[in-house]
């Protein structure tokens, strides 16, 4: 038991980064293209509008939010962790990965392959046992005297 909870604490140590935090998702470096650049100042600007009535327009940062949500689906990270690279420029982000329809379709198809594979294994354990204990009930059993 107590070999368990040590080996839980290390690998806890080794997950946490120097910051204690917690380190489960890996962040990654993104670059955007000038034209998401632009897309993404654009939105942050704002515009004059009339009101009419109670409708209440976008604000700035909403559609901000919604610039960064869209980049975050066409290029595969989450909008909400996004966080500049010092030093790097604009287009220089990071973040931390989505996974993508295609990359989950990926997943599942070779998570079922191997769980296929795995029952494959398991049932050709079974036949072998089953075959080893019919072999010896086939062989004539001895007199003993």
């Amino acid at each position: 038991m107590v070999n368990i909870i040590q080996e839980i604490v290390e690998a806890t140590r080794r997950a946490c980064s120097g910051k204690g935090k917690f380190n489960m998702y890996p962040r990654t470096n993104y670059e955007m293209s000038e034209e998401n650049l632009k897309g993404l100042l654009d939105a942050c600007k704002s515009v004059p509008v009339m009101m009419i009535g109670s409708y209440t327009p976008s604000s700035p940062q909403e559609n901000a939010n919604t610039a960064w949500r869209s980049l975050g689906e066409k290029m595969g990270f989450d909008s909400m962790t996004v966080q500049p690279i010092q030093g790097r420029g604009q287009r220089f982000f990071s973040a931390i990965p989505n996974e993508t329809n295609i990359q989950r379709e990926e997943r599942i198809k070779k998570e079922d392959e191997e769980k296929r594979t795995k029952r494959i294994q398991a049932i050709k354990e079974q036949i072998a046992k089953l075959q080893d204990k019919l072999s010896s009930e086939e062989k004539p059993q001895e007199a003993t005297p």
